[in-house]
């Protein structure tokens, strides 16, 4: 079952990133892919976890920094300073939320802390980088990454239409998705569903919240008193921002930068199969329903109050 499970993998991702053309398949887009990966999670035990897991991680960084090289920094910029103040207010907002609701609904102190973060900021990746510094447990993490990664799910799905329902604008829906999307992997997956647009300013913003990893983690050793936890910084942002600036200011080759578009637009959809591939039943019944419950609320209150920011101050 295992060879089986192996072969269907590959073919999976073979077939995601280069469709057979002379079967006159079309190319599988990004909810496409997270709903082969879960289905393919909940018929077979997914047979290259550690694969699975550092694949989804480093590609998705690579896809970011390659779309990078596709965004002009001053545009970039000026557009993505509308949801900025929102961007702060809404990360100390949420995270107070959050801790107000772990210990009203008696969940473990480190569990809800990483749920909140995982809100506030960035998903998977604000709850990798705080965990260490918790000395969070191996079933914390577990717990914490299972609902925001339930959670990403939905949203994927949901969002873009959503979006469409409400007539939102490019710039509107983008600014939505950065701050009330989880997982960046997610936020750039919407984005690309509803425009090229949407997708430049929800990763711009959603890089930007995300730098806020440094500031939660240190104020996390102020918290938890452990001055010997180290920072996981997120590298890749500044890297983003490097291509950015070289595309801006350095005329690159046409074939060279829609080569590089490719690169982060597939990236990413394969990104998000591995990512539906990793979220087993069992991940989902370890969750919990407490936990799953102070994630949806704070989810229901960012996504909220975001869209009414965003439907309000943005045209």
């Amino acid at each position: 079952m295992k060879s089986i499970a192996k072969i269907i993998y590959i073919l999976l991702i073979a077939l995601i990133i280069f469709p057979f053309n002379k079967i006159d398949l079309p190319q599988i887009s990004a909810p496409v892919a997270l709903f082969l990966g879960l289905v393919f999670a909940f018929s077979f035990e997914n047979p290259c976890p550690k694969f699975n897991k550092k694949t989804s991680k480093y590609l998705l960084q690579i896809a970011v920094v390659c779309l990078g090289f596709n965004m002009n920094l001053h545009e970039s910029l000026k557009s993505g300073s509308e949801g900025m103040l929102f961007t702060v207010v809404s990360v100390i907002g949420v995270m107070f939320l959050g801790v107000l609701l772990g210990y009203w609904l008696h969940i473990n102190r480190k569990t809800a802390y990483l749920i909140s973060s995982g809100t506030a900021i960035c998903g998977g990746s604000a709850i990798a980088a705080v965990g260490p510094v918790l000395k969070a447990n191996e079933n914390e993490m577990a717990v914490s990454l299972g609902v925001i990664f339930i959670l990403n799910s939905i949203a994927l799905f949901i969002f873009p239409p959503i979006g469409h329902l409400l007539e939102m604008s490019q710039s509107q829906f983008g600014t939505w998705a950065a701050i009330a999307i989880h997982d960046t992997s997610s936020v750039v997956g919407a984005g690309e569903i509803y425009g090229e647009e949407a997708l430049q300013l929800a990763t711009l913003i959603k890089l930007t919240r995300a730098l806020w990893i440094i500031p939660l983690a240190l104020v996390t050793m102020f918290i938890f008193r452990d001055k010997t936890s180290k920072i996981s910084i997120p590298w890749f942002i500044f890297i983003f921002v490097l291509a950015m600036v070289v595309n801006t200011y350095v005329a690159l080759p046409e074939w060279l930068v829609d080569s590089l578009v490719w690169i982060a637009k597939r990236g990413m959809v394969v990104t998000l199969f591995l990512i539906g591939a990793s979220l087993s039943l069992k991940s989902i019944k370890a969750v919990g329903v407490k936990p799953l419950l102070q994630a949806v609320i704070l989810w229901v209150v960012i996504s909220l109050s975001s869209l009414g920011v965003v439907m309000n101050t943005i045209e």
